[in-house]
């Protein structure tokens, strides 16, 4: 019997994840997309891309492709695609497991101003100019104009489009993983005063906080948004591992 798994992705995690599933004979994978990154990693999986159309419109793929296993592998700040997910998944009583990387911890020397939003990243930036780094993808970027005096170093996958509308803006192309003397030597170049993040966890952006540390600089970091409460694993090692104990209700859904 094959299982079939959805896998929600857009995160290096779910790439791997599906790159160690697929190695299975016995399960056929299939990787979901939602389509905001223009030139996407190749994941080596099938591809889905693009939006489901809402709770009910993934409870119908789910149903329509007889899904055993829905994994939720997005990035830590989907809030609303993971609610989706876990509501579909309740509806048609498939099995749900997260892959919930852990998030950073401040550790000694981090001078980090936690914020709720990015429009609160935006006011904690202050009214005095300063020179900031924008680590956040270019969905986010747009707020940022309601405080133009401040000169923007931007980073992101793909290019921010319209610009900014403000005087002061850099663009930086550029895929992580980003390694921590890289990323010191990108703060000191630019004279950063503030690097905006999110607390994504992991290991591929964190160079910028350790960079940001040994600097003295300030982080004003975005904290993550609620999720539901599905069961959750934090590595793909961990996930894959228990991948079989969520399939089990499948035999008994007559699939």
């Amino acid at each position: 019997m094959t299982h079939r798994i959805l896998i929600l992705g857009g995160t290096t995690e779910a790439r791997q994840l599906a790159g160690n599933l697929a190695a299975r004979t016995d399960i056929s994978i299939t990787l979901s997309l939602a389509g905001r990154t223009e030139n996407p990693v190749a994941q080596g999986v099938p591809v889905r891309v693009g939006g489901f159309g809402g709770v009910d419109g993934l409870a119908a793929y789910l149903r329509e492709t007889r899904t055993d296993l829905l994994i939720d592998a997005t990035h830590p700040y989907a809030a609303q695609i993971s609610a989706n997910a876990a509501e579909a998944a309740a509806h048609t009583g498939v099995p749900i497991i997260a892959l919930r990387r852990a998030g950073w911890e401040p550790a000694e020397g981090d001078r980090w101003t936690l914020v709720d939003s990015v429009a609160g990243a935006v006011t904690a930036l202050g009214s005095a100019p300063r020179c900031v780094f924008l680590a956040l993808g270019r969905q986010e970027v747009a707020a940022f104009e309601a405080a133009p005096q401040h000169h923007y170093l931007i980073r992101s996958v793909d290019p921010v489009e319209p610009k900014l509308a403000v005087s002061n803006a850099t663009y930086l192309l550029a895929r992580g993983p980003f390694l921590e003397a890289d990323e010191r030597g990108l703060l000191e170049s630019n004279r950063i005063d503030v690097v905006v993040s999110k607390n994504s966890g992991g290991e591929a952006t964190y160079g910028k906080i350790a960079a940001a540390r040994l600097l003295g600089i300030e982080v004003v970091m975005i904290r993550r948004p609620a999720l539901p409460h599905v069961p959750s694993a934090e590595t793909v090692e961990a996930l894959a591992a228990v991948v079989d104990h969520f399939l089990e209700p499948a035999a008994e859904r007559g699939v």
